[in-house]
């Protein structure tokens, strides 16, 4: 688990580079300040939630718990719903073929699933 945790944490900040590389220079002269803002907001909340999934693989290397598994998972699909959604929204005009309406509810529960991720690390501390 160590090294599937660990992976997909730095393959997560490396992607958030490169949205981050992509955001300020291929969507600067497409995108309107606010909606830059947004893409912003999603590269930021992933990279924090990948170091996340470091600092947790990191904690875990050795003994792994059912609560530490969970965080892993609410912080890897957090990061896809939180972030990928706001990817999404902030494009939403560039690229109209996507569906905006499922979008809305998407993005807070990531938002929930970091929050609990979260939780349940600190719990694992705890309980360690």
């Amino acid at each position: 688990m160590f090294k599937i945790v660990m992976s997909i944490g730095c393959l997560s900040a490396a992607l958030s580079v490169i949205l981050g590389a992509f955001g300020a220079h291929g969507l600067k002269n497409i995108l309107s300040g606010y909606q830059l803002d947004i893409f912003k907001t999603g590269i930021n909340y992933q990279f924090f939630h990948s170091f996340a999934l470091l600092l947790l693989a990191l904690f875990c290397k050795e003994e792994w718990n059912n609560l530490s598994i969970y965080a892993a998972y609410a912080f890897g699909i957090g990061i896809v719903f939180f972030s990928g959604s706001l990817y999404l929204l902030a494009v939403k005009d560039v690229f109209t073929l996507i569906p905006t309406k499922i979008l809305g509810p998407i993005t807070p529960l990531g938002g929930l699933l970091f929050i609990v991720g979260w939780v349940l690390f600190a719990v694992s501390v705890l309980r360690k």
